[in-house]
């Protein structure tokens, strides 16, 4: 994990000792999530399971939902850069597809933490929004450079539609996952084919 996410918080930089409280409660809030699912989710619960007293939990996640989107930035900040190399996709469309997979598979193999990260990540309290924007801005920096690696940040007009059309197709698909209509490996498959006709 990068030093990045071990040391800040949604809210502030943290000491070595209370980044370790933090990955206790996101690992946690995994194990709990997977025992209750998200209906049966609360932090008090993931404060128990690691061993936290539940205001200590409170001072970091101010909600469930903050939680687990927590644990979702976590998987997404520490994503291996994408690769331009020979060895890796060859083209633009290669790449998208692939960012695209990488990131509609983080939790895919864990449907009650892909059920929770659905909801929580349409929170509405600050931190959610915080974190969401930082997912958001993650998303759309991953797939300018698959699209470009060369860009500098500044998506082309060509590039700024085709960014623009992926994310809403990221963004459906996510809300077409989380009703429950498609499994999140029929997800990925489904960018796929977005990206594939985009490109």
């Amino acid at each position: 994990m990068s030093g990045e996410a071990l040391t800040e918080s949604t809210r502030r930089r943290l000491s070595g000792r209370q980044a370790d409280t933090v990955r206790r409660l996101t690992e946690a809030a995994v194990e709990e999530v997977r025992a209750t699912g998200f209906d049966g989710f609360t932090v008090r619960n993931v404060a128990r399971r690691a061993g936290v007293a539940p205001a200590t939990a409170y001072t970091y996640f101010t909600s469930k939902n903050h939680l687990i989107t927590e644990v979702f930035w976590r998987r997404l900040s520490v994503l291996p850069p994408i690769s331009a190399a020979p060895t890796g996709p060859a083209g633009p469309r290669e790449r998208v597809v692939a960012v695209l997979r990488e990131i509609a598979l983080l939790v895919s193999d864990e449907p009650e933490l892909a059920a929770a990260c659905t909801s929580a990540l349409l929170g509405t309290d600050p931190d959610v929004r915080e974190l969401r924007l930082r997912v958001g801005r993650t998303i759309r920096r991953r797939l300018l450079t698959a699209l470009n690696p060369g860009a500098d940040g500044r998506p082309s007009p060509e590039e700024a539609r085709v960014l623009n059309a992926l994310e809403f197709a990221y963004a459906g698909a996510l809300v077409h996952a989380g009703m429950g209509y498609s499994s999140y490996a029929e997800m990925a498959d489904r960018l796929a084919e977005v990206a594939e006709l985009l490109l």
